[in-house]
């Protein structure tokens, strides 16, 4: 049955994060957003949910009991729905998995990490507020620079994906999707470089 408590180190959280509604929906911010979508119509995840201020699926992943949250608070404040479901199930932050944008790597890029610093993301910012510890995994995909040095980071980062991204952004998403299991089986620099092999073609590397 949908949203029955599990028991400690049971299940996985994987929170992509982003801003609700078709307004934020193609913006890079919302990468995070794109890549737990995929990961749910990869793997079959049943409808999503409203629950703890966001909206929440249970699925199974190579044997892996997921719960898959996207937060609908907005970024900021992201932790107020990512600790509450974290609760509900258990989950601590070592089985806590975080997708989300990343301007200090380039477009297509993605890097993965288990705890360490919030780099001045605010959803991390957040994430560290209210969860009881900082060791949670994050899945940084990369959105790269604004272009022009007099352009504001926010508005770079809010505003849409452009049509030339869209061959790479693709590309990102289903390799995160397909190679998801390596992470959650603690095989973190297996996943990263099967999604840097998958990528590199779509990025127009050799």
């Amino acid at each position: 049955m949908l949203f029955k408590k599990k028991t400690p180190n049971d299940m996985w959280l994987i929170a992509g994060l982003g801003n609700p509604g078709a307004k934020y929906a193609r913006n890079r911010h919302n990468i995070g957003f794109m890549a737990a979508e995929k990961i749910s119509e990869v793997y079959g995840f049943g409808p999503f949910k409203t629950k703890n201020k966001g909206l929440l699926s249970e699925g199974n992943i190579k044997g892996q009991k997921i719960a898959l949250l996207l937060p609908q608070t907005y970024m900021n404040v992201s932790g107020e729905s990512v600790q509450p479901v974290a609760k509900f199930y258990k989950i601590p932050p070592g089985r806590i998995i975080a997708l989300y944008d990343e301007i200090e790597l380039p477009p297509g890029k993605m890097r993965v990490k288990k705890g360490g610093g919030n780099a001045g993301h605010n959803g991390l910012k957040s994430l560290d507020e209210h969860l009881p510890g900082t060791d949670y995994w994050r899945v940084r995909l990369g959105v790269g620079r604004p272009p022009h040095k007099d352009m504001d980071v926010a508005d770079y980062v809010l505003g849409n994906f452009a049509a030339d991204d869209q061959v790479w952004l693709d590309g990102l998403l289903k390799a995160v999707a397909e190679h998801i299991p390596q992470l959650l089986e603690g095989k973190d620099s297996e996943f990263m470089n099967k999604v840097t092999l998958d990528t590199k073609e779509k990025l127009g590397e050799k």
